[in-house]
């Protein structure tokens, strides 16, 4: 443990090496995950944008706070909170908000436009869950999108961290995905 009782799930050295994480957890654990990779991450100064398609940006902004994590260390990418309200306008620096978890090209758009927001920082993608993005895809489709994204990243020279509710992928999803990342971490 380091100081503040912040767990070591992501290895420091790892990250500085733009190292690709997948972070499992228990279904009763992943919220929990979620904030406790967000303030290690945060803890080396890392600016983590969280591509949320679990919780609304508003609810995930005051569990960091609760947590005691700096707001301007994060900043989000929110697919869950046009889809159940209609609207929202984004907050520049913030949260950029798109229409819903299934409109992978409106993420993958996000995701280039925010890493180039925040070029020349130290930023970590973290995206919370794969598990959630079964409800709105076929594993097929989530396959071909988290290889887009790791590529992505690392092409871009990005750490990044995609959480995900153990057991509850399909093993050929699994299997892939353990492929497209560095390490796997089960938290339990």
């Amino acid at each position: 443990m380091k100081g503040d009782d912040v767990p070591d799930y992501i290895d420091p050295h790892e990250l500085e090496q733009k190292k690709i994480f997948l972070i499992l957890a228990s279904p009763g654990m992943i919220r929990q995950r979620n904030s406790d990779v967000i303030r290690e991450i945060s803890a080396l100064g890392y600016h983590t944008v969280v591509i949320t398609t679990n919780f609304p940006y508003s609810v995930l902004s005051k569990m960091y706070a609760q947590c005691s994590i700096p707001p301007d260390s994060v900043s989000f990418i929110d697919a869950v909170t046009r889809n159940s309200v209609g609207t929202a306008e984004n907050i520049p620096g913030v949260v950029r908000y798109i229409n819903n978890p299934a409109n992978l090209t409106d993420m993958g758009i996000a995701v280039t436009e925010v890493l180039k927001e925040h070029s020349g920082q130290k930023v970590c993608i973290m995206y919370d869950s794969v598990s959630t993005m079964l409800i709105y895809l076929s594993s097929a489709n989530i396959s071909k999108f988290i290889h887009f994204v790791t590529n992505k990243l690392r092409l871009m020279d990005v750490s990044g961290v995609f959480l995900a509710v153990e057991k509850g992928l399909d093993p050929m999803l699994m299997t892939q995905l353990t492929t497209f990342v560095d390490n796997v971490v089960d938290t339990g």
